[in-house]
């Protein structure tokens, strides 16, 4: 092998010809082990293995099904000031230009949608407690119809803190059963789907002065999602679940 210029070659009686015991075929210097098995109840990787997850969820699904129950997917996310920067057509020779303020100011939205293709959402301009998780929840109930409502989302710590374990043992449990998605798995949860819309496509390279406005645009944004029944369903069709 050539060395580049500049480089290091081989020190000094380190270079010389192999013994012939060397060369073997490659694949006679190792043994092939078989792969351990994970006992019961252990996971497979940090993520699981995705389809038994997908399915897991799928099971309870088609369960809350059977029992006439009304399901919801469930979420929250955050909506910068900053703009979501997005490609976007424009004369030939002029870039686009963004002037936008350097600021870590946000909303904080929760939001839902059904296998019906239905939205709800609400906003605030502060990061979400168990109290908010518990108002949304509520929200909910009053606004879908029907005896029986599930909400999956996952396992954040403001889905399982005591203001919501109150809730349900305060009579909610009558009506709401709360399941929880895999951990470290944002990939099974429809309303990944729905940030990815709002932001990248209703809210495109948009530039807000202030948490007023930005609110409004939100809330206009999700006004046109609510128009959009095809869209809300393939992002719950994406993760693999039946509408």
């Amino acid at each position: 092998m050539d060395v580049r210029e500049g480089g290091y070659g081989d020190p000094k009686g380190v270079r010389g010809q192999l013994p012939s015991c060397s060369r073997q075929p490659f694949a006679q210097g190792f043994e092939a082990e078989p792969a351990e098995t994970p006992a019961p109840g252990e996971s497979e990787g940090r993520g699981g293995h995705r389809a038994l997850e997908r399915a897991e969820v799928a099971f309870a699904q088609k369960g809350a099904q059977k029992e006439g129950r009304t399901i919801a997917f469930a979420d929250q996310s955050g909506f910068y000031l900053l703009p979501m920067v997005v490609r976007t057509y424009v004369p030939v020779g002029k870039t686009p230009v963004l002037k936008e303020k350097l600021t870590r100011d946000h909303l904080s939205a929760m939001s839902a949608i059904t296998l019906e293709g239905k939205l709800y959402m609400m906003e605030q301009e502060r990061s979400f407690k168990g109290e908010d998780a518990v108002r949304f929840l509520k929200h909910l109930l009053r606004q879908i119809p029907g005896k029986l409502l599930v909400v999956i989302w996952d396992g954040s710590p403001i889905h399982r803190g005591g203001a919501v374990k109150d809730f349900l043992t305060s009579g909610a449990a009558s009506r709401l059963k709360l399941e929880q998605l895999p951990g470290y798995a944002p990939d099974l949860n429809p309303e990944e789907g729905v940030w990815k819309h709002l932001k990248c496509v209703e809210l495109k390279n948009l530039c807000c002065e202030s948490l007023t406005e930005l609110k409004v645009e939100l809330r206009k944004a999700k006004e046109r999602l609510r128009h959009k029944r095809e869209v809300i369903l393939g992002c719950i069709r994406q993760p693999g679940f039946e509408v």
